[in-house]
């Protein structure tokens, strides 16, 4: 029985025969037969209230200061799998982390020179940066061989770093990047049996359901006008013939400078150049490869994919693959990078998808609110897009690896503007929440550091040491002793806020009900309806009001109504005296019935747990 062709769409085939027929085909144990029906019943699931800690794995544990813009790798540093120690874990720990995102870990091209540990060299003329882009992976089956200590034991160096991060209480996620490759992609570690991308191709025609690519017959590709190496690193002209589409769908033998030119585009059974027909039937080639390598890290034991531009690859394919994948391993999560808000239905309910990334809805909501634009209706239209439930599933940040820094000059300029906007987007829903490293610690770039530029963000291309981190870090101590006290102030509110997020049973798993409608429009005296945020979470256990001021300048002085309708939510009754006592930042405690008297500062927030 050809797993390849299963299906959990037919009426006839039941979880448990689905996971019958993986057994047939070998992937799959007796054991997880005998648990099928759980395991894809979602009532099996887990709290969504994830704490997902982001961590660029090739910066996190490099102690070199030199950061000398397209500085090589021996003379910046690089960080190594090894640098995550077992102290560095179990601090994440305890800071309140439940998963971390290990970023670059799959081999990706690099401008470095590994052909004496046997790695096919790459060409620097379609190479982003010295250290390469993370999403441009030369080969699904390795690890990146600057993380290893010992190249030639790379790969049981990132196991190990796997133990280490379970024997702490911590899930691993990993990218996986299904859309595009490095334009020199070769696996040299796929295990025996196992075809490359690209084998077998039919290279003369531009569309195959059977190619892994998609090919220009006739013409060359040509590095786009404007790419420069640094001097010393050039190994001759770079050759394709014939050209291949490059990953962000640009069809073209000569990509421009901002186009993903360093990538190919891989080819899932859409011919799009006959109005994107579509050929899944019988099951393309790039599908099989794809859920094979899913299938291949999930046996090594990761316990998360953070899927890079997922809705650029057809939803079909996620719902053929992610049930297969699941079924094998218990438990494992799939994060959809996703900002095409019309298709977040689709790849959560067809494509499968636990969690999406939250970056059109409410990071750029808050994100216009911290630089002193927008105002909070438009948190209000964030939760009323997400109809139904939407929001269980929304991944929710305020920093990761492609978003500019909080307190970099091109966005706030001052990390302590994230209070407010932090505490709401880890506390608006039950969905998970997640932290770039060293945001907590209010990393700022402030140079280019070589391929990145000057724009505000952490480098995803360059070898570089963030001193911020480093303090942190503060020689594999790992606890902040070179922090200034204004870090370590801001570290303990990000602590603070994880462990609220933790301990609260209203956050983790309760309700949401909106009071801004009953406080603008002068309903309540001196309640500033565009820089105010007000609302509830409520469980069987715990209920909470929680305001959050965003504004930069003026503290706030006034009162928050709460209508009947939500004392009736909450199963309280409206009309008795009730005690808000803050159990977050402050001492605050009020008595109050419905109409509850607060003051905040500029930039305050209040989680009041009503008793």
């Amino acid at each position: 029985m050809s797993y390849s062709c299963l299906s959990t769409s037919s009426p006839t085939l039941s979880r448990r025969d689905f996971a019958a027929g993986l057994l047939a085909a070998g992937i799959l144990s007796h054991p997880a037969v005998e648990a099928a029906d759980a395991l894809l019943s979602p009532t099996a699931k887990p709290s969504d209230k994830l704490v997902i800690y982001q961590i660029f794995t090739r910066l996190f544990g490099n102690q070199k200061t030199t950061n000398k813009p397209w500085g090589s790798r021996d003379e910046n540093g690089v960080g190594k799998f090894n640098d995550i120690t077992a102290n560095a874990l179990q601090n994440l720990k305890t800071f309140g982390i439940s998963h971390v995102w290990y970023t670059g870990v799959l081999e990706h091209a690099v401008m470095t020179d590994y052909s004496a540990n046997g790695i096919q060299r790459d060409n620097p003329l379609v190479v982003k940066g010295r250290a390469g882009s993370p999403y441009a992976i030369k080969d699904y089956y390795d690890v990146n061989p600057d993380l290893a200590v010992n190249v030639n034991n790379r790969m049981a160096e990132f196991e190990a770093l796997l133990k280490r991060s379970h024997a702490a209480g911590l899930k691993v996620i990993i990218d996986f990047v299904p859309n595009h490759v490095a334009r020199q992609y070769h696996s040299d570690a796929k295990p025996a049996g196992v075809q490359d991308l690209g084998q077998g191709d039919d290279s003369t025609k531009a569309f195959s359901p059977n190619n892994n690519f998609y090919y220009l017959p006739g013409e060359s590709f040509q590095v786009p006008d404007g790419v420069s190496i640094p001097d010393g690193l050039s190994i001759g002209p770079y050759v394709e013939n014939p050209a291949k589409a490059t990953g962000n769908d640009a069809f073209k033998a000569k990509p421009g400078i901002d186009d993903w030119y360093e990538t190919v585009k891989l080819n899932y059974g859409i011919d799009y150049a006959n109005n994107r027909q579509t050929h899944f039937d019988p099951i393309p080639s790039t599908w099989v490869k794809m859920r094979d390598i899913l299938l291949f890290w999930a046996k090594k034991g990761v316990d998360g994919f953070r899927c890079d531009m997922a809705e650029m690859v057809p939803v079909e394919f996620w719902g053929w693959a992610i049930p297969q994948v699941k079924v094998n391993r218990p438990g494992l999560i799939f994060i959809a990078e996703i900002y095409n808000p019309k298709q977040y239905k689709a790849y959560i309910q067809q494509g499968k998808f636990d969690y999406l990334y939250d970056k059109v809805g409410l990071y750029d909501a808050l994100r216009r609110l911290m630089e002193g634009k927008g105002t909070t209706e438009d948190i209000t239209k964030v939760w009323q897009n997400e109809s139904g439930d939407i929001s269980e599933h929304m991944l929710r940040f305020l920093e990761n690896h492609d978003e500019q820094r909080i307190a970099s000059r091109f966005f706030a300029g001052d990390p302590w503007v994230a209070v407010p906007a932090m505490t709401l987007s880890a506390t608006l829903h039950t969905g998970p929440t997640m932290l770039y490293f060293g945001q907590e610690v209010g990393v700022n770039p402030t140079k280019a550091e070589g391929f990145q530029g000057d724009d505000g963000r952490t480098t995803i291309f360059d070898y570089w040491g963030i001193p911020e981190y480093q303090a942190w870090v503060n020689k594999g101590a790992f606890d902040g002793g070179q922090l200034t006290p204004n870090q370590r102030k801001l570290r303990q509110f990000y602590q603070q806020l994880i462990q609220l997020v933790n301990n609260s049973d209203a956050i983790r798993t309760g309700s949401f009900y909106d009071l801004q409608a009953s406080n603008t429009n002068g309903q309540s005296s001196g309640y500033d309806g565009d820089r105010l945020y007000s609302y509830l979470r409520y469980s069987g256990r715990q209920k909470l009001l929680i305001i959050c001021n965003f504004d930069k300048q003026k503290p706030v002085s006034t009162t928050v109504l709460i209508p009947t309708e939500a004392w009736k939510a909450m199963n309280l009754p409206g009309s008795q005296t009730h005690v808000f006592q803050d159990i977050f930042r402050t001492k605050t405690r009020v008595i109050a019935r419905n109409s509850v008297p607060v003051t905040l500062p500029p930039l305050g927030v209040l989680v009041l747990e009503i008793k």
